[in-house]
């Protein structure tokens, strides 16, 4: 397990809202010299705790109308199963998340289309098709209060 100190997670904590801020801004807002807090930032990438950085994407802006999360529930629970469904997620630029999840079903999808009817292409001709999937069950987003996702 790494250690993360208190300035540490202030580092993340101001990435993650921004992080494309200047280390001059950075370092200002954790109260911490420039130099320190650039040596800090360097070690917490070469450790692997920051991975990387994105770009926060309006989906409106994009075309994007409509979000669903989506429970897969497999026919068969085998690795092989898991394997393919998991390669034709993959393939799919209508799934922006895929994750393998316990409970009653297998894995848990974010799915974003430009609408009710591109989503229900999706569902049909690409989800619906797959042999290993015996059960979908679709919960449309109408809102977001919070979504920290980058």
């Amino acid at each position: 397990m790494t250690k993360i100190d208190q300035t540490d997670q202030k580092i993340l904590r101001e990435l993650t809202r921004d992080g494309r801020q200047s280390n001059l801004d950075l370092a200002a807002r954790i109260s911490l010299s420039p130099s320190a807090t650039l040596r800090r930032v360097q070690e917490l990438e070469r450790r692997g705790i920051i991975k990387g950085y994105r770009a926060v994407l309006d989906p409106t802006a994009m075309g994007v109308g409509f979000i669903a999360y989506v429970t897969v529930g497999l026919n068969a629970h085998s690795k092989a199963a898991q394997e393919s469904f998991e390669r034709a997620v993959i393939r799919a630029p209508q799934v922006t998340e895929c994750h393998n999840v316990t409970g009653t079903v297998e894995y848990l999808l974010r799915v974003e289309a430009a609408d009710l009817a591109g989503y229900k292409h999706w569902h049909t001709e690409v989800l619906g098709t797959l042999p290993q999937v015996q059960s979908i069950t679709t919960f449309v987003v109408m809102g977001s209060a919070k979504d920290q996702r980058a």
